[in-house]
C-alpha cells in the first residue's frame, strides 16, 4: 500500500468538439474528438498510475470523460485550474482520491528570488538581462501521501516552451522583413530556448526551496521538451552522480531522470517520447528525488521499473487516429527504506 506511481501524457489539445484550438475555429470534429476520447483512455487504463500529470488540456470537461471511460470516475481525483474556460491550454493532473493531501495549486509567476541579469564573469562579457516573469503553462503544485505511514510527497507538473522557434514576424514593434527575414529562424530558436531555460530555472528554484536541507519527497513530471542531456535538464536535476555506493550515495538537492534509472536496468536505450523528422527523443520526463534513488542513504522507495506507450509514433496521423505526439510514460517505486529502522 505505499508503493506509488507517476505518469505523464500529453494530450494533444484535448478540447471538446466545435470548440476553437489556438487559430482553429472549428476545432475537433465530432468523430475525431471520440477517437481522441477513445485512446487517451486506453492510455490512462494501461499506465494505472497514482499520480498523472497532464499537458494540453483545454477542456477539463473533455478529460473526466476519459477518465470515466477508463474506469477511474470512482479511483481518482481530476485535478484542473478552477474556472478554466476551455480557451487555453494547461497542466492537469489525476490522483488516487485517498492520496491527495491539501488543496493542489496552479503558479504562473516565477520565484520572487529569480535574478536573470549579470554584468559578467570575466572582462568581455558584455552585460545580460532576462525580464521573463511567468511561465508559458502554468505549473501544478500538489501534494500526495500513498500511505499514513510514508512522508508527503511535492509533485509538479509542467510544460516548458517547445524548441519551436518563435514566430519574431507578428513583432509589429520591431521587426522588419528586410531586415530580419533571413535570421527569424535562428533568432527565434534562441527565444524559445531563453524562455525554455528561464522557465527551467524558475522552477529548479521553486524545487530547491523544498528539497534543500531536508528529507521531503519531491517529483517533477511533465513534457520538458528536451531531453535528459541538454542544459534544460541539467538545470532542474544539477546533474547528480548515478554510480555511488549506498554509504555516499544520494544528493540532497538533486533529481533522477526515470529515463536513465530504467537505462541501468536494460541493455540498450530504446525510451524515446516525440518523432520529428525521423528523429526519436526523449521530450517527457519523470524526475525524482533521491528518496526514490536505489543508491541514496536516505532513499524510501526504490525504482522499481518504468513504461513507455509510444507505438502510436510511428505514424504522423494522429488527427485521423486520435492519437497524441508523444509518447506517454509510468514510472513505478516501491517502498524499501535504505535505513536500519524505518519498516
Amino acid at each position: 500500500m505505499r508503493d506509488i506511481s507517476f505518469g505523464s501524457v500529453n494530450l494533444l489539445n484535448l478540447q471538446l468538439p466545435g470548440r476553437p484550438v489556438y487559430t482553429d475555429s472549428d476545432g475537433w470534429p465530432p468523430e475525431v474528438y471520440d477517437r481522441k476520447i477513445g485512446f487517451t483512455a486506453g492510455i490512462l487504463s494501461r499506465l494505472n498510475a497514482d499520480l498523472f500529470g497532464f499537458q494540453e488540456l483545454w477542456a477539463p470537461e473533455a478529460l473526466q470523460q476519459a477518465m470515466d471511460a477508463a474506469g477511474m470516475e470512482e479511483s481518482h481525483l481530476l485535478l484542473s485550474p478552477p474556472g478554466h474556460a476551455g480557451t487555453s491550454i494547461t497542466c492537469a493532473g489525476a490522483i488516487r482520491r485517498e492520496m491527495l493531501v491539501g488543496e493542489p495549486e496552479w503558479i504562473v509567476e516565477f520565484p520572487p528570488e529569480l535574478e536573470l541579469r549579470s554584468t559578467g564573469d570575466d572582462p568581455q562579457q558584455a552585460d545580460i538581462s532576462v525580464s521573463l516573469n511567468s511561465f508559458s503553462r502554468p505549473v501544478l503544485h500538489v501534494q500526495l501521501q500513498p500511505d499514513p505511514r510514508t512522508p508527503v510527497i511535492h509533485a509538479f507538473v509542467c510544460h516548458f516552451k517547445s524548441r519551436r522557434p518563435t514566430q519574431i514576424w507578428t513583432e509589429r514593434a520591431w521587426y522588419s522583413a528586410a531586415t530580419h527575414s533571413d535570421h527569424r529562424t535562428a533568432m527565434g530558436y534562441a527565444l524559445s530556448t531563453i524562455r525554455r531555460t528561464a522557465e527551467a530555472t524558475a522552477l529548479r528554484i521553486m524545487v530547491t526551496k523544498i528539497l534543500k536541507r531536508s528529507e521531503t519527497p519531491v517529483v517533477l513530471i511533465g513534457d520538458m521538451n528536451d531531453g535528459k542531456d541538454s542544459n534544460t535538464l541539467n538545470i532542474l536535476t544539477e546533474q547528480p552522480r548515478y554510480l555511488t555506493t549506498l554509504a555516499t550515495g544520494g544528493g540532497d538537492n538533486a533529481l533522477y531522470t526515470a529515463q536513465v534509472l530504467q537505462e541501468y536496468r536494460s541493455t540498450r536505450d530504446v525510451y524515446y517520447t516525440h518523432v520529428f523528422q525521423d528523429e526519436r527523443e526523449s521530450l517527457d520526463h519523470i524526475l525524482v528525488s533521491e528518496q526514490f534513488y536505489d543508491n541514496s542513504r536516505r532513499r524510501l522507495w526504490r525504482f522499481d521499473d518504468m513504461l513507455v506507450l509510444n507505438d502510436h509514433l510511428n505514424w504522423d496521423d494522429h488527427k485521423d487516429t486520435g492519437t497524441t505526439d508523444h509518447g506517454a510514460i509510468l514510472a513505478r517505486f516501491k517502498w524499501q527504506p535504505a535505513q536500519q529502522g524505518i519498516v
